[in-house]
């Protein structure tokens, strides 16, 4: 523990140049006495249950320290240097307080947080109301992030923060079609929102926010939910089933999606995808469409939230898109049926080397199966291996000649279910190792000698498979069992659990998965043996995008058989592949899209603030797309368009409503021809090697 004496005394003056206001509305919020058993508890079920042993001292006092004024302050916008100067003396003494269940520095800092949150709201919405006059002429910008930025060391320089940030909110709604009149009415109310909001915030909110930057340490997924919260949770857990079928976060002052439910109600839109940011709702068809910007998550939810078949109507900002204006989405609340997340089948005919061949394809949404059905002792009740092994009788009743498993946005699901799954491939063998948090490894192993399919398969992933769908494509290429196809998986590793406290929950990470090679799917994911062009971004979207992940690492592989291999043929494979989709008009608009984004990052985070320089870029950003598309639709002889709004009315939809996405489909077939590739490379291969025997 540090405390230099001479350096808190310089602090402890020096933080009096920026002053507190003086008529604060925010009363001085303290600690509740059940909060300093909750954080004992805490302490204790992460010392014992985590798999990660972290000691609490110095260095991880240090970590919270920073944490915590990221969490409250991540844009920089609120604290000044002052203020973060005042609060170093906590931070080497956390780890202390913590051990002792003392919360006085904790809401301290957060109380000088209001106090600042409370004066910037005053400040912009004074500004609005007098009517300040802002030049959208002059070259100016604004760096939107501001993660690393130096702490701001006077008032001066905040007043001209918040000017610049005040301006392009202006310039936002100018270019959604309001009056100045209009976009300043939209702020206040927006701002004075956020004041009312601010003033809710209670000793249970403090609590929570201190303790999450606690369990963050540990690893990204380990959290603790108040009394409020864990009810919240659970009510999101239905949510993600019933209601728009999204899950979501709050990301800075948004409210971001997390993942949509597949065939849920904004799944079938086709216009929403993970790192949407939702910033305004609106109920019913031609109802106001409310301002969310700066609201807390559950507030959001509970607007969002509504009766079955009611409308809401979601203004979205494109995360990989920020130059274009925000959009619309209308979608009809609706609870998804389990039939609808069941896996389905088809089957596509897919010409190669001038012969059609008749290829089956399962895409599985998740892992799911039906606990209370086989609690009641249903002979029927669903689950993934079930309707899997269904289907696959079903499409060998069609002879199909090889088959596709789509895992391409399954988020996972039940561990039992991916390793039944894997089973209807294999004859028998070891599936995923579990490692506990004691050091003990368990194998879970498929023991039926039954075998669903023996046949060519290919799995398809992306980046947001993640979990079980690891699992089971990391089975498949472990056996040698198929070929994996598409983008890195999420990396998502770990097992978590959630445990009841006095006073809330706490869900804890407590195992990590591995493959049968002995690899843990934890970090890196499964990397595709063949690689599709993908828009999602790495850094932003995946368990390595995600502080204080848990590290990839191996332990003992599980012996097992292997199936015959065509790694030997993977480079004439990939090479078949890029040959074919050099000139395929999908395959080149998606790989443009990709160097377009590449380009767009590169050029940073700042926007400009001149109102001819910002639309010329949202011009520039919606000629390119448009250039984009009608390029791809001649070459596939189709029409072009005037707008990139006329593709919403021709857009195909498949048998659960949601919309057939072109690239989607031409990655599926394109699959489909590596697929065969790999079958009869391995076929001549064979014949090869028995004419020389």
């Amino acid at each position: 523990m540090h405390r230099p004496l001479l350096n808190t005394l310089f602090i402890a003056a020096f933080s009096l140049l920026v002053p507190i206001t003086a008529n604060a509305l925010v009363t001085p919020l303290e600690s509740e006495p059940v909060h300093k058993q909750t954080l004992l508890e805490i302490n204790e079920s992460l010392k014992l249950g985590h798999y990660n042993r972290i000691p609490i001292d110095d260095t991880l006092s240090n970590q919270i320290f920073d944490q915590y004024l990221k969490d409250l302050d991540p844009s920089r916008s609120y604290f000044y240097k002052s203020d973060i100067e005042a609060f170093e003396k906590y931070r080497f003494t956390l780890d202390d307080s913590i051990k002792k269940g003392d919360l006085d520095d904790a809401y301290f800092i957060y109380n000088r947080f209001q106090e600042r949150l409370e004066d910037r709201l005053k400040f912009t919405i004074s500004e609005l109301e007098d009517g300040k006059v802002f030049d959208f002429n002059a070259e100016e910008m604004l760096n939107t992030d501001r993660e690393e930025a130096p702490w701001i060391t006077s008032e001066k320089e905040m007043n001209a923060l918040w000017d610049r940030r005040l301006k392009s909110a202006l310039l936002n709604l100018k270019f959604a079609d309001k009056s100045d009149e209009e976009a300043r009415e939209v702020l206040i109310k927006r701002y004075n929102n956020q004041l009312k909001r601010s003033l809710q915030v209670n000793s249970e909110d403090v609590f929570q926010t201190f303790a999450n930057a606690f369990t963050k340490q540990y690893d990204p997924h380990t959290q603790y939910f108040s009394p409020r919260k864990s009810e919240n949770f659970k009510i999101n857990m239905s949510l993600s089933l019933e209601g728009i079928g999204a899950v979501l976060k709050s990301e800075n002052e948004f409210t971001q999606i997390v993942r949509l439910v597949p065939a849920g109600p904004a799944d079938k839109t086709g216009q929403l995808k993970a790192t949407d940011r939702i910033i305004g709702v609106g109920q019913g068809t031609d109802g106001e469409i409310e301002d969310v910007i700066g609201w807390r998550l559950d507030d959001v939810v509970q607007l969002i939230r509504g009766p079955k078949d009611t409308t809401v109507r979601l203004e979205i900002k494109s995360s990989d898109q920020e130059e274009r204006a925000p959009k619309i989405v209308k979608i009809v609340r609706n609870k998804v049926k389990l039939e609808e997340q069941s896996a389905q089948k088809r089957i596509i005919e897919v010409n190669h080397l001038g012969r059609d061949f008749k290829l089956g394809v399962i895409e599985i949404p998740a892992f799911y199966i039906d606990f209370a059905a086989l609690q009641r002792g249903d002979e029927d009740y669903k689950s993934t291996s079930r309707d899997v092994e269904k289907l696959i009788n079903e499409l060998k009743e069609e002879d199909i000649e090889g088959l596709i498993i789509d895992l391409r946005n399954n988020g996972g699901g039940s561990l039992r279910e991916a390793n039944d799954t894997v089973g209807l491939f294999i004859k028998h063998g070891p599936t995923v190792q579990v490692k506990d948090s004691s050091g003990r490894v368990e194998v879970l192993r498929d023991r039926d000698s039954k075998v669903a399919y023996t046949g060519p398969i290919a799995v398809m992933v992306n980046r947001l498979s993640a979990s079980a769908s690891e699992i089971f494509a990391g089975a498949i290429q472990d056996y040698q069992r198929g070929i994996i196809i598409g983008g890195q998986t999420f990396g998502k590793g770990t097992v978590q659990t959630l445990l009841p406290l006095n006073h809330g929950q706490l869900k804890l990470t407590h195992a990590k998965f591995y493959r049968i090679s002995g690899e843990s799917t934890q970090n890196k994911g499964v990397m595709p043996d063949i690689d599709y062009p993908t828009l999602y971004d790495p850094e932003i979207i995946g368990e390595s995008a995600l502080e204080n992940a848990l590290t990839w690492d191996k332990v003992r592989s599980a012996p097992h058989g292997n199936y015959p291999s065509v790694k030997a043929f993977l480079g004439q494979i990939e090479q078949r592949h890029q040959s074919r989709t050099a000139e395929d008009p999908d395959f080149v608009f998606m790989r443009k899209q990709v160097k377009r984004l590449e380009e767009v990052r590169k050029e940073g985070s700042l926007i400009p603030l001149q109102e001819t320089a910002l639309k010329q870029e949202r011009d520039s950003a919606e000629a390119w797309q448009l250039e984009a598309e009608n390029t791809r639709r001649a070459q596939k002889g189709l029409p072009p368009i005037e707008k990139l709004s006329d593709l919403d009315e021709e857009q195909k939809k498949d048998s659960q409503g949601r919309p057939i996405n072109p690239e989607s489909e031409a990655m599926l077939v394109e699959s489909g021809r590596i697929l065969l590739d790999a079958v009869l490379m391995q076929l001549q291969y064979s014949s090869a090697k028995a004419e020389q025997n």
